[in-house]
Protein backbone atom coordinates (compact mmCIF):
# COMPACT_ATOMS: atom_id res chain seq x y z
CA UNK A 1 0.00 0.00 0.00
CA UNK A 2 2.74 2.43 -1.12
CA UNK A 3 0.96 3.45 -3.82
CA UNK A 4 3.24 2.14 -6.66
CA UNK A 5 2.26 -1.00 -8.48
CA UNK A 6 -0.33 -2.51 -5.99
CA UNK A 7 -2.24 -4.90 -8.35
CA UNK A 8 1.56 -6.24 -9.23
CA UNK A 9 2.66 -6.53 -5.63
CA UNK A 10 -1.22 -7.97 -4.64
CA UNK A 11 -1.17 -10.37 -7.25
CA UNK A 12 2.99 -11.54 -6.68
CA UNK A 13 1.86 -12.14 -3.05
CA UNK A 14 -1.05 -13.63 -3.29
CA UNK A 15 0.76 -16.08 -6.08
CA UNK A 16 3.36 -16.52 -3.33
CA UNK A 17 0.65 -18.57 -1.35
CA UNK A 18 -1.06 -20.53 -3.37
CA UNK A 19 0.86 -24.18 -2.55
CA UNK A 20 0.83 -26.17 -6.35
CA UNK A 21 -0.46 -29.37 -4.96
CA UNK A 22 -4.08 -27.10 -4.09
CA UNK A 23 -4.32 -26.45 -7.56
CA UNK A 24 -3.46 -29.79 -8.96
CA UNK A 25 0.36 -29.10 -10.00
CA UNK A 26 2.49 -32.04 -9.18
CA UNK A 27 5.77 -30.10 -7.92
CA UNK A 28 8.92 -32.15 -7.96
CA UNK A 29 12.24 -31.41 -6.60
CA UNK A 30 13.34 -28.61 -5.01
CA UNK A 31 11.29 -25.20 -6.12
CA UNK A 32 13.07 -21.98 -6.66
CA UNK A 33 9.89 -19.82 -5.69
CA UNK A 34 7.59 -20.41 -2.45
CA UNK A 35 3.92 -21.30 -4.05
CA UNK A 36 3.19 -21.07 -7.63
CA UNK A 37 5.95 -19.70 -10.69
CA UNK A 38 4.38 -16.98 -12.85
CA UNK A 39 4.18 -19.91 -15.74
CA UNK A 40 1.73 -21.79 -13.34
CA UNK A 41 -0.70 -19.07 -12.91
CA UNK A 42 -0.63 -17.84 -16.53
CA UNK A 43 -1.51 -21.68 -17.21
CA UNK A 44 -4.24 -21.73 -15.05
CA UNK A 45 -5.72 -18.83 -15.74
CA UNK A 46 -5.37 -18.81 -19.15
CA UNK A 47 -3.40 -15.81 -19.86
CA UNK A 48 -0.04 -15.68 -21.21
CA UNK A 49 3.37 -15.21 -19.12
CA UNK A 50 4.57 -11.98 -21.27
CA UNK A 51 1.13 -10.71 -19.75
CA UNK A 52 0.84 -11.63 -16.68
CA UNK A 53 4.60 -10.53 -16.47
CA UNK A 54 3.54 -6.94 -17.46
CA UNK A 55 0.85 -7.05 -14.76
CA UNK A 56 3.22 -7.73 -11.71
CA UNK A 57 5.70 -5.56 -12.81
CA UNK A 58 3.27 -2.51 -13.04
CA UNK A 59 3.55 -2.24 -17.29
CA UNK A 60 0.35 -2.86 -17.69
CA UNK A 61 -2.23 -1.63 -14.64
CA UNK A 62 -5.84 -2.34 -16.28
CA UNK A 63 -6.91 -5.51 -17.28
CA UNK A 64 -10.29 -6.44 -18.19
CA UNK A 65 -12.90 -8.07 -15.81
CA UNK A 66 -12.38 -11.04 -17.24
CA UNK A 67 -8.90 -11.11 -16.93
CA UNK A 68 -8.93 -10.31 -13.08
CA UNK A 69 -11.94 -12.94 -12.58
CA UNK A 70 -9.68 -15.69 -13.95
CA UNK A 71 -6.66 -14.83 -12.36
CA UNK A 72 -9.17 -14.34 -9.23
CA UNK A 73 -10.42 -17.93 -9.76
CA UNK A 74 -6.80 -19.11 -9.91
CA UNK A 75 -5.82 -17.68 -6.93
CA UNK A 76 -8.82 -19.20 -5.11
CA UNK A 77 -9.78 -15.45 -3.85
CA UNK A 78 -12.44 -14.85 -1.59
CA UNK A 79 -15.27 -12.68 -2.33
CA UNK A 80 -13.47 -9.69 -0.40
CA UNK A 81 -9.72 -10.47 -1.91
CA UNK A 82 -11.96 -10.21 -5.92
CA UNK A 83 -13.75 -6.85 -4.75
CA UNK A 84 -10.21 -5.66 -3.96
CA UNK A 85 -8.27 -7.27 -6.73
CA UNK A 86 -11.37 -5.01 -9.28
CA UNK A 87 -10.73 -1.30 -6.97
CA UNK A 88 -6.75 -2.22 -8.14
CA UNK A 89 -7.67 -2.23 -11.20
CA UNK A 90 -9.92 0.67 -11.71
CA UNK A 91 -8.08 3.63 -13.38
CA UNK A 92 -9.82 6.37 -11.19
CA UNK A 93 -10.61 5.42 -8.02
CA UNK A 94 -12.33 7.72 -5.86
CA UNK A 95 -10.64 8.31 -3.23
CA UNK A 96 -11.72 9.13 0.76
CA UNK A 97 -13.62 12.42 1.11
CA UNK A 98 -11.31 14.65 4.28
CA UNK A 99 -12.75 14.00 7.08
CA UNK A 100 -15.49 15.89 9.04
CA UNK A 101 -18.91 14.97 10.61
CA UNK A 102 -22.18 15.40 10.71
CA UNK A 103 -24.00 17.53 13.40
CA UNK A 104 -26.88 14.54 13.77
CA UNK A 105 -24.82 12.05 13.73
CA UNK A 106 -22.47 13.19 16.57
CA UNK A 107 -26.37 14.04 18.47
CA UNK A 108 -27.06 10.39 17.81
CA UNK A 109 -23.98 8.82 19.77
CA UNK A 110 -24.17 10.95 22.48
CA UNK A 111 -28.00 9.25 22.84
CA UNK A 112 -26.59 6.03 23.17
CA UNK A 113 -25.27 7.63 26.50
CA UNK A 114 -24.18 3.50 27.66
CA UNK A 115 -23.33 2.26 24.47
CA UNK A 116 -19.62 3.00 23.21
CA UNK A 117 -19.88 4.35 19.57
CA UNK A 118 -17.36 6.47 17.26
CA UNK A 119 -17.36 6.98 13.73
CA UNK A 120 -14.32 6.23 11.65
CA UNK A 121 -13.97 6.94 7.87
CA UNK A 122 -12.14 4.57 5.75
CA UNK A 123 -8.55 5.83 6.94
CA UNK A 124 -9.16 4.42 10.48
CA UNK A 125 -9.21 8.24 11.97
CA UNK A 126 -11.33 8.64 14.77
CA UNK A 127 -14.04 11.50 13.24
CA UNK A 128 -16.76 11.24 16.25
CA UNK A 129 -17.33 9.32 19.91
CA UNK A 130 -19.21 9.49 22.60
CA UNK A 131 -18.21 9.19 25.92
CA UNK A 132 -18.63 6.09 26.44
CA UNK A 133 -16.25 5.15 23.65
CA UNK A 134 -13.45 7.60 24.95
CA UNK A 135 -13.82 6.06 28.61
CA UNK A 136 -13.26 2.61 26.69
CA UNK A 137 -10.14 3.37 25.22
CA UNK A 138 -8.05 6.48 24.27
CA UNK A 139 -7.78 5.04 20.59
CA UNK A 140 -11.73 6.00 20.20
CA UNK A 141 -10.99 9.45 20.71
CA UNK A 142 -11.19 11.81 17.84
CA UNK A 143 -8.48 12.88 16.01
CA UNK A 144 -6.87 9.39 16.89
CA UNK A 145 -6.14 6.97 13.84
CA UNK A 146 -6.92 3.36 15.04
CA UNK A 147 -4.50 1.67 13.22
CA UNK A 148 -1.49 3.94 14.28
CA UNK A 149 -2.63 3.35 17.74
CA UNK A 150 -3.03 -0.57 17.42
CA UNK A 151 0.95 -0.92 16.45
CA UNK A 152 2.37 2.37 17.84
CA UNK A 153 0.63 2.70 21.56
CA UNK A 154 2.13 -0.06 23.73
CA UNK A 155 -1.32 -0.10 25.48
CA UNK A 156 -3.38 -1.49 23.01
CA UNK A 157 -1.54 -4.47 23.18
CA UNK A 158 -2.28 -4.87 26.78
CA UNK A 159 -5.92 -4.02 26.33
CA UNK A 160 -7.08 -6.14 23.67
CA UNK A 161 -6.25 -9.98 25.14
CA UNK A 162 -6.33 -11.75 21.80
CA UNK A 163 -4.03 -8.48 19.98
CA UNK A 164 -2.35 -10.55 17.67
CA UNK A 165 -5.52 -11.70 15.79
CA UNK A 166 -7.34 -8.40 16.42
CA UNK A 167 -4.03 -6.88 14.33
CA UNK A 168 -4.29 -9.35 11.64
CA UNK A 169 -7.68 -8.23 11.39
CA UNK A 170 -7.34 -4.10 11.30
CA UNK A 171 -4.38 -4.74 8.48
CA UNK A 172 -6.81 -6.60 6.60
CA UNK A 173 -9.26 -4.00 7.00
CA UNK A 174 -7.55 -1.29 6.54
CA UNK A 175 -6.47 -3.03 3.20
CA UNK A 176 -9.77 -3.93 2.52
CA UNK A 177 -11.37 -0.39 2.99
CA UNK A 178 -8.64 2.76 1.98
CA UNK A 179 -7.76 4.07 -0.71
CA UNK A 180 -3.86 3.05 -0.67
CA UNK A 181 -3.56 6.14 -3.71
CA UNK A 182 -4.53 8.17 -0.91
CA UNK A 183 -1.60 10.33 0.06
CA UNK A 184 -3.05 10.64 3.47
CA UNK A 185 -2.92 6.60 3.35
CA UNK A 186 0.42 6.00 2.03
CA UNK A 187 1.70 8.31 4.58
CA UNK A 188 0.21 6.30 7.40
CA UNK A 189 1.31 3.03 5.37
CA UNK A 190 4.93 4.33 5.59
CA UNK A 191 5.08 5.59 9.21
CA UNK A 192 3.81 2.33 10.32
CA UNK A 193 6.25 0.51 8.79
CA UNK A 194 9.07 1.12 11.16
CA UNK A 195 6.77 -1.75 13.19
CA UNK A 196 7.97 -5.22 12.54
CA UNK A 197 4.23 -7.08 13.47
CA UNK A 198 2.25 -4.30 10.75
CA UNK A 199 5.58 -5.07 7.99
CA UNK A 200 4.72 -8.87 8.29
CA UNK A 201 1.00 -8.48 7.99
CA UNK A 202 0.58 -6.15 5.75
CA UNK A 203 3.03 -8.34 3.34
CA UNK A 204 0.60 -11.06 3.66
CA UNK A 205 -2.02 -9.10 1.18
CA UNK A 206 -5.19 -9.93 3.65
CA UNK A 207 -8.38 -8.43 2.86
CA UNK A 208 -10.98 -8.62 4.98
CA UNK A 209 -13.68 -5.62 5.78
CA UNK A 210 -14.53 -5.21 9.85
CA UNK A 211 -17.16 -7.39 10.77
CA UNK A 212 -19.71 -7.74 13.25
CA UNK A 213 -17.96 -9.89 15.97
CA UNK A 214 -17.36 -10.69 19.75
CA UNK A 215 -14.31 -8.54 20.71
CA UNK A 216 -12.43 -8.59 24.29
CA UNK A 217 -10.89 -6.15 25.87
CA UNK A 218 -8.87 -6.09 29.53
CA UNK A 219 -9.50 -2.26 30.86
CA UNK A 220 -7.30 -0.91 33.56
CA UNK A 221 -9.97 0.23 35.73
CA UNK A 222 -12.70 -2.18 35.27
CA UNK A 223 -10.58 -5.33 34.20
CA UNK A 224 -12.21 -7.69 31.98
CA UNK A 225 -15.21 -6.77 29.29
CA UNK A 226 -16.58 -8.81 26.37
CA UNK A 227 -18.46 -6.70 24.05
CA UNK A 228 -20.67 -7.04 20.83
CA UNK A 229 -19.37 -4.82 18.13
CA UNK A 230 -21.01 -4.06 15.47
CA UNK A 231 -20.60 -1.47 11.87
CA UNK A 232 -23.35 0.63 10.56
CA UNK A 233 -22.43 2.42 7.33
CA UNK A 234 -24.08 6.43 7.90
CA UNK A 235 -26.39 6.83 4.89
CA UNK A 236 -25.31 8.80 1.88
CA UNK A 237 -21.45 8.68 3.40
CA UNK A 238 -19.83 5.33 2.50
CA UNK A 239 -16.36 6.63 3.58
CA UNK A 240 -18.03 6.92 7.36
CA UNK A 241 -18.70 3.67 9.00
CA UNK A 242 -20.35 3.83 12.95
CA UNK A 243 -18.74 1.24 15.07
CA UNK A 244 -20.84 0.29 18.28
CA UNK A 245 -19.70 -2.13 20.86
CA UNK A 246 -22.51 -3.36 23.56
CA UNK A 247 -22.88 -6.01 26.20
CA UNK A 248 -24.86 -8.41 26.81
CA UNK A 249 -27.92 -7.70 28.99
CA UNK A 250 -27.07 -8.82 32.73
CA UNK A 251 -23.70 -10.09 31.64
CA UNK A 252 -20.52 -9.19 34.25
CA UNK A 253 -19.90 -7.49 30.87
CA UNK A 254 -22.65 -5.00 31.33
CA UNK A 255 -21.93 -4.65 35.20
CA UNK A 256 -18.55 -3.36 34.07
CA UNK A 257 -19.66 -1.12 31.57
CA UNK A 258 -21.59 0.32 34.10
CA UNK A 259 -19.21 1.05 36.53
CA UNK A 260 -16.82 2.60 33.78
CA UNK A 261 -19.28 5.30 33.07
Amino acid sequence: MNGHNLLGEFLQARRARVRPGDVGISAYGRRRVAGLRRDELARLAGVSVQYLTRLEQGVDRHPSRQVLDALANALGLDSDAVAYLRALAEPSPVGPRAGGGHAEVQHLLDAWGGTPAYVRDRRFDVLMANKAAMMLAPMYHPGRNLVRDMFLDPAARVLFPDWPQIAEQTVAALRATADPRDRRTAALVAELRSDADFRGLLARHDVRPTRDEIKRFHHPEVGPLTLRRQTLVIGGDADQTIIVYHAEPGSRSADALTRLL
